[in-house]
């Protein structure tokens, strides 16, 4: 097996560990709206965390080998700032009818921008994988399982507010599994154009600008959604455990 036969299939197996977050819809749910907006907090915490503890790090380290500290930090908070720029005109420009079912036009609208997001998050990971396993095996292997390993919530995170929005377990998995392709299709990216091209600058835009896009999705479109269910004691809880869960994942596997 080649090199770059095994970095598309580490990549892949990465990409698809998503659609274990559909495990949830398995079983009987009970108490939807607690079911609802602590998934939600559940995967604001999740992006946080990857925010500030993995892909902000990343571009800043990234920065810092090709400048000095305060231009590099002033590059990233620009880049950060573009993020959150392109997450308010994704979020101005999806619909969001105002009608009796407000309810589910709203839920199913933040499976939508949870999988947008998710999605632009996974392409660059499918290089980084791709990139890192056709040279390094081992190293391939140790980010591919990191990676699986926040995948699962992330697949949650589109899982449960697409199924309650539309009450279809096949919708659910259809965008799940769009989210978890992402990761390969970076993968294809990387061997056909960008392996000759990628460099610390263009990696480090793209984490920063991730990274703004999450946060603005986590606080501005999760969070907020969950705070609106009038219980939040249960929001703070999963928000806590999404964030210790991924803060975990990074201690054990990184």
């Amino acid at each position: 097996m080649s090199n770059f036969t095994y970095a598309f299939i580490l990549s892949t197996l990465a990409g698809l560990s998503t659609l274990f977050g559909l495990i949830p819809l398995l079983f009987h749910l009970k108490n939807e709206k607690n079911i609802i907006l602590s998934s939600l907090s559940f995967a604001s915490g999740v992006m946080i965390c990857v925010s500030i503890t993995d892909l902000i790090p990343s571009s800043f380290n990234l920065l810092t080998s090709i400048f000095k500290t305060f231009p590099s930090l002033l590059f990233l908070l620009i880049f950060i700032s573009l993020g959150v720029i392109i997450s308010m005109l994704i979020d101005k420009f999806l619909p969001n009818n105002n009608n009796k079912n407000i309810s589910n036009k709203k839920l199913y609208r933040l499976g939508l921008v949870s999988m947008l997001a998710i999605i632009i998050h996974n392409i660059p990971e499918g290089i980084a994988t791709f990139l890192s396993s056709s040279t390094n095996m081992h190293l391939g292997l140790s980010l591919a399982l990191a990676i699986s390993f926040h995948n699962i919530p992330e697949g949650i995170s589109i899982a449960i507010p697409i199924y309650f929005s539309t009450k279809s377990k096949i919708k659910a998995f259809l965008y799940t599994l769009i989210s978890g392709l992402s990761e390969p299709l970076g993968a294809i990216l990387a061997y056909l154009f960008l392996s000759n091209i990628i460099n610390n600058f263009i990696m480090s835009i793209i984490l920063a600008m991730i990274a703004g896009i999450m946060i603005h999705i986590s606080i501005y479109e999760l969070l907020t959604e969950s705070l609106s269910y009038k219980k939040r004691k249960l929001t703070i809880t999963f928000f806590s455990i999404g964030f210790i869960f991924m803060l975990t994942s990074h201690f054990l596997l990184g």
